[in-house]
């Protein structure tokens, strides 16, 4: 059921938007990966999904969760809540659960959507789950100009996989280890944003 809804879906976001897709040949096979991307719109996380054949899990702000049907739908979609702000180690947990069971996991380390398309600093909790459940990232860079509106032409861009043993912390959290780590993956990120 899955597979049909997604083919559905893309086909409805390749008429709604001038869509398409490069580096698709970086997206693994096997499924408990990171996808870390910046963030445009609250369409991304559906157009980071649709060319992954596994099923993902998303991080979701917790007013998401307040309407009943909303709620039961993008919880079957794979999201779970996230207080913004709160370093709840219970969400991390969660997140490190759902990609040892072979879900992806598509993380936005900016935190909150950008206007004007530049790529933030970031925040360290995609280093802290990575190191964590010892899982490659993948950077994902979704790029249009201004706001995105019906047949706006949109590219999302899939880079090399970040390796697990190249995100590894040692036994200590130690900030700046982990502010190295983000800094790696942001970098990545905006380097595809920045390419033409």
């Amino acid at each position: 059921m899955y597979t049909i809804a997604r083919y559905i879906v893309l086909l409805i976001y390749k008429i709604v938007y001038n869509l398409s897709y490069e580096g698709v040949e970086n997206i693994p096979k096997e499924g408990g990966r990171i996808y870390a991307s910046n963030h445009r719109s609250y369409a991304d996380p559906v157009l980071i999904s649709l060319p992954v054949r596994k099923r993902f899990a998303y991080m979701a702000k917790e007013e998401l969760f307040k309407n009943p049907f909303f709620s039961a739908l993008i919880r079957f979609m794979g999201a779970f809540p996230v207080v913004r702000g709160s370093g709840d180690m219970k969400v991390i947990d969660e997140a490190i659960a759902r990609l040892n069971k072979g879900r992806n996991l598509v993380i936005f380390p900016e935190g909150t959507r950008s206007k004007d398309g530049r790529v933030g600093r970031g925040k360290t909790g995609v280093a802290l789950i990575a190191a964590k459940a010892n899982v490659d990232v993948i950077p994902v860079a979704i790029v249009f100009e201004g706001k995105l509106k019906f047949r706006k032409k949109v590219v999302v861009k899939y880079g090399k996989p970040i390796s697990a043993s190249q995100l590894q912390i040692g036994d200590k959290l130690v900030p700046s280890e982990l502010k190295k780590l983000k800094n790696m993956v942001m970098e990545s990120i905006t380097e595809l944003v920045d390419y033409r």
